[in-house]
């Protein structure tokens, strides 16, 4: 029995001790964090912050090349012409008609800073008849229209080139599913705004939306007002201009478009060259060839297209293709 109260007061002890050693190094650290105690010296700790992921180097050179793009529209007057007969009008005390004007926002991206090119889409500034150009700096320049081009939906400007900063092109070809990207555009008429997301998919057609589709989708947040935007890759470079989105409610989920930039930068060559797109003409009609048409041409396991039609006299005809020829991928 002795001997068993021993060992119990020994391990109270210990316990006391353990106690005692916990108050003692609570205090010391108490007393290390008071006001005053810390030395300000070079050997302070790195804060834990610089070590985080983060893009803000890339868009800090990036961002001054995407810019806001405001359009005046300016409607005419469709009415009974005796409004536009001054006689009438007086006697009836009838207001003079004007024109209707309406203002539009979208976004633009300078391409070339030595020639004040900046490139957007077509449908931004369809119709304007004032276009103006806010730059991050918040300098707002009227923009002259070199030539746009509806069936790939890409429009030039041209701006003073004035201290202007553009963005570098890259090669949309280069371009992988899951590669990140990041879109930079005016929705809404917030200003600039910056969102991120990943390469859905590549090649994206059939969505009838451009004559000539061959979209880059991805889940970047774009809504109304990124069109003409800049869709880039992580080390800064454009491969897409923002165009499109597919939603049934009109705001943004998930599912975004840009026109590559391969397609842009040959569009912009001849928009500078000729103010417009000249485009050769072959002549033929073409359509999928599905697994039943394959079928029926005892062409199983073959992928194409197959030609409907060859308009006469075309370089088609001449070159000898005909109804029913298939071109194999």
């Amino acid at each position: 029995m002795a001997k068993e109260l021993k060992e119990q007061t020994m391990v109270l002890t210990s316990i006391r001790a353990c106690k005692v050693a916990a108050v003692m190094t609570l205090a010391l650290a108490t007393a290390a964090l008071t006001p005053g105690s810390i030395p300000a010296s070079s050997e302070a700790a790195p804060s834990s912050s610089t070590s985080l992921p983060t893009l803000a180097p890339m868009l800090e050179n990036v961002t001054p090349a995407v810019v806001n793009i405001s359009v005046l529209t300016r409607t005419p007057i469709h009415d009974n012409p005796l409004y536009a007969d001054p006689n009438f009008r007086r006697f009836f005390s009838l207001p003079e008609q004007r024109p209707q004007t309406k203002m539009s926002a979208g976004s633009g991206v300078i391409v070339d800073a030595s020639e004040g090119y900046v490139v957007t889409n077509h449908h931004v500034i369809e119709g304007g008849s004032e276009i103006s150009v806010t730059l991050k700096d918040g300098r707002e320049v009227a923009a002259e229209l070199i030539g746009s081009d509806k069936d790939t939906d890409i429009a030039l400007l041209k701006i003073a080139p004035d201290n202007l900063s553009a963005i570098a092109v890259g090669d949309s070809d280069k371009l992988k599913v899951g590669d990140y990207v990041v879109a930079i555009g005016n929705p809404f008429g917030l200003g600039q705004t910056v969102t991120s997301g990943i390469v859905s998919a590549l090649g994206r057609g059939g969505l009838n939306i451009e004559s000539y589709e061959d979209f880059i989708q991805t889940d970047a947040s774009i809504n109304p007002g990124n069109s003409g935007g800049a869709l880039v890759t992580l080390d800064g470079k454009l491969i897409g201009i923002n165009t499109a989105i597919l939603s049934p409610a009109g705001a943004n989920v998930g599912i975004g478009f840009a026109v590559p930039s391969n397609i842009a930068v040959s569009v912009i060559q001849q928009l500078i060259d000729h103010g417009k797109v000249r485009r050769g003409r072959l002549g033929i009609a073409i359509q999928d060839l599905t697994p039943d048409i394959a079928e029926a041409l005892q062409l199983t396991g073959l992928r194409g297209a197959l030609i409907a039609n060859v308009e006469a006299g075309s370089s088609a005809e001449q070159a000898g293709l005909q109804p029913g020829d298939v071109v194999p991928l």
